[in-house]
Order: C-alpha cells, then sequence, then structure tokens
C-alpha cells in the first residue's frame, strides 16, 4: 500500500507544472508559492489536529526528523520557487526544470551510502539513460541554455545553482525519511511552515497578482493535490515503501508533467516526446535492478 501510494505521489506531482504555471501567471511566482503552502499546511493541520492523537503524534517523532527533514522540506521548495522566481525567461525555466529532475537519480544514488543500498555497474548508464530522457522531455532549449558556457549571466547562474540546491535537498529528504521518520509523518507542519517562510520573502518581493475566480480554484486544486496529498503519499512511501522501486518510477514525473501541460496548456508535444518516453523507461529498469538492499 505505502508503495503504491508513492506512486500516486507521481501522477499528482506531474499536474504540479501545468497548474502551477498558469496559477503565477495571474499571482506571480512569489504570492503563488507562498499561498499554495500556506493553504495546504492549514488544511493538513486541521486535518492532523482533528485526528487522534494529532500534534501528539508530532511531538513524539524524532527530533532529528523534525528538524533535519523538516528544514530540508522547506529549503527544497524555498529553492526550487527562487529557482523558477529567477529564471529570466521560459527558456532558462527549462534548464532549471533539467536540473531539478536530477533528484530521482539522486535518490538512488545516495540510498547507497544512507541507507546501505547495494548496487552494480550498470547504475551508472542506466542514470545516464534516465537523465537523457529527462531532458529531451523538458525541452532541448533549456539545455542549449544551460551549456552556453561563458554566456550564462549571474543571475541565471544563481538560478541554475538554487535548482540544484533543490535536487539535491529533495533527494536528502526522500533518503532520510526513510531512515529517521519512524512510524508517523510531520508533511503538514513542514508544508505550514514552507508557506510561513515563502511568505515572509513575498513582504519583500514587489509582485501584482490577479486573484480571477480561475486562480482561486487553481490554487485550491495545486494546494490540495499535488502539495498536501502528493507530499504526505511520498513520505509515507519513503517510510514504509519499497523505495527503489518508486524512486525508479519518479524518472517518469517530467513524461507525465509534460502530458499533462499538452493537455491543460496547450503544449503540443513532438516526436521527441516519444524517444524521451523510451529513455526514461529503459533508464529506469536499469536503474531499479541495478540498486537492491
Amino acid at each position: 500500500m505505502s508503495t503504491a501510494l508513492g506512486f500516486v505521489a507521481i501522477v499528482f506531482w506531474s499536474t504540479s507544472i501545468a497548474f502551477s504555471r498558469s496559477l503565477t501567471e495571474a499571482l506571480g511566482p512569489v504570492t503563488a508559492s507562498a499561498a499554495v503552502f500556506l493553504t495546504s499546511g492549514a488544511l493538513g493541520c486541521a486535518c492532523l489536529a482533528l485526528t487522534r492523537g494529532g500534534f501528539g503524534r508530532v511531538r513524539a517523532l524524532p527530533v532529528r526528523y523534525l528538524l533535519g527533514c523538516g528544514i530540508l522540506f522547506v529549503l527544497y521548495e524555498v529553492c526550487l520557487y527562487m529557482a523558477i522566481g529567477l529564471s529570466a525567461d521560459r527558456t532558462q525555466v527549462l534548464g532549471v526544470g533539467i536540473i531539478n529532475y536530477l533528484w530521482p537519480g539522486l535518490t538512488l544514488v545516495l540510498s547507497i551510502p544512507i541507507l546501505r543500498k547495494k548496487a552494480s555497474v550498470t547504475l551508472l548508464p542506466g542514470a545516464v539513460m534516465a537523465f537523457a530522457g529527462v531532458v529531451l522531455a523538458m525541452g532541448q532549449g533549456g539545455l542549449r541554455d544551460l551549456l552556453s558556457g561563458p554566456g550564462i549571466s549571474h543571475s541565471n547562474f544563481v538560478s541554475y545553482m538554487f535548482a540544484l540546491g533543490a535536487a539535491i535537498t529533495w533527494a536528502l529528504y526522500s533518503n532520510l525519511v526513510r531512515r529517521w521518520g519512524g512510524e508517523g509523518g510531520a508533511v503538514p507542519v513542514f508544508l505550514l511552515a514552507t508557506g510561513l517562510v515563502l511568505a515572509a520573502v513575498r513582504l519583500g518581493a514587489a509582485e501584482h497578482s490577479h486573484w480571477a475566480p480561475r486562480a482561486v480554484l487553481e490554487l485550491l486544486f495545486v494546494a490540495l493535490v499535488p502539495s498536501l496529498l502528493a507530499y504526505a503519499f511520498w513520505d509515507r512511501a519513503m517510510r514504509k515503501g519499497k523505495i527503489i522501486l518508486v524512486a525508479s518510477f519518479s524518472h517518469l514525473t517530467p513524461l507525465l508533467s509534460t502530458l499533462v501541460s499538452w493537455a491543460y496548456l496547450g503544449v503540443r508535444p513532438g516526436p521527441t516526446l516519444w524517444i524521451a518516453c523510451a529513455l526514461v523507461m529503459a533508464g529506469a529498469v536499469i536503474c531499479r535492478l541495478s540498486v537492491k538492499d
């Protein structure tokens, strides 16, 4: 059951880019992200308070989980949204997305020292194959911008570093949740903490927001589905599920995200998408077979 919830979390996350992009166009990236996490955190904490034991179970969790994983959770979201917010244009956002989607492979790699997993020599070519599929699925324009060498401006470099920080922190979080999480989770608290941090950032950001009815509906969807439910399911999968199988399946996230964007944003995928699909699936299978307990 926990492994299945991890798969559901990945499907939910695949809706995040399309709906968040539409939402940020109306509210701005910092306002949108702060509103999303404040809403999801408040809903999650309200549900937690209504359950038996509620916050008492959270207080009973290991301190290293609450502090260590909590800080990593907040850092991931802040890094990701800062990377998106500092991107000069949509082309650079593709480069940011490519770097951020290093986290599935990094989760598998870091499971070796953190969770004492064992790996065969086929892990490297499997990861490379999956990453090549991610690059194709997310768009070649972002890769050209990323590899433009001396042409990268200071602001672009900072954005890419935030994206790299996001990939590393989420891979660490996913493994340390398994090692430190115990029998419970504190995702609603982590979500609310993230919202408060982003709200503080919003106080110093000059953004103009247009609160249309569509933006409100998108906010509720993003706060509930790819935020609250997806992160809660992922936390459960990392603590009790088959982490290698779930992490391998997560290589499909950029592909699923592209398909959702096609349907919701009208972004029509070309033949490159199907090549990316084959690479990602093959790479995920190789990675799954390469890392074992």
